[in-house]
């Protein structure tokens, strides 16, 4: 009787993975974000805007480029007063993919991402929280400026099983 493989598992592959899950999840929330909480100003015009939000986490995505990986191909940061959601997903994918290949070389050698303390799997926890707390953020502007997300979008952004890879 033949044993079956077993796939060893990954951890390198499997915090990418997360990572892409992750930017997956941040594309799932602007094609389902109403088109008019975009620009909508925020209550009592303080604070920023989903556009000014979306452009920064883009922006800070550069940020971390700029610090560990000056060498790789950086995408241009976004203008807050002037970005579209199409222009933003595109930026945001590019970005992923910029810092994916970072991560990744990180992994495949001492752990270690310039400029950020103290190794790879820190910086991956802080890049997807940082991503979660924007998100938060759009969900809960875009409800007070009268555009809430759907329903169902507001419950397909837990459904990490279903937008990444298994």
């Amino acid at each position: 009787m033949a044993k079956s493989a077993v796939q060893e598992f990954s951890l390198g592959e499997s915090l990418l993975n997360a990572f892409d899950t992750n930017d997956k999840i941040n594309q799932y929330l602007l094609e389902n974000l109403p088109i008019d909480a975009w620009r909508a100003e925020p209550p009592e015009g303080k604070g920023r805007t989903v556009a000014a939000i979306v452009a920064h986490m883009h922006n800070v995505r550069v940020m971390w480029l700029k610090a560990a990986a000056k060498e790789s191909k950086i995408p241009e940061q976004l203008d807050k007063s002037k970005v579209m959601p199409l222009q933003a997903a595109k930026a945001l994918d590019e970005s992923r993919a910029a810092l994916s290949a970072v991560l990744k070389s990180a992994i495949a050698s001492d752990g270690r991402i310039k400029g950020f303390k103290p190794d790879v799997a820190g910086f991956f926890g802080y890049l997807i929280a940082h991503d979660a707390h924007h998100r938060g953020q759009i969900a809960m502007l875009a409800r007070q400026v009268g555009h809430p997300l759907p329903q169902k979008a507001m419950f397909g952004m837990w459904e990490w099983g279903t937008r990444g890879k298994a």
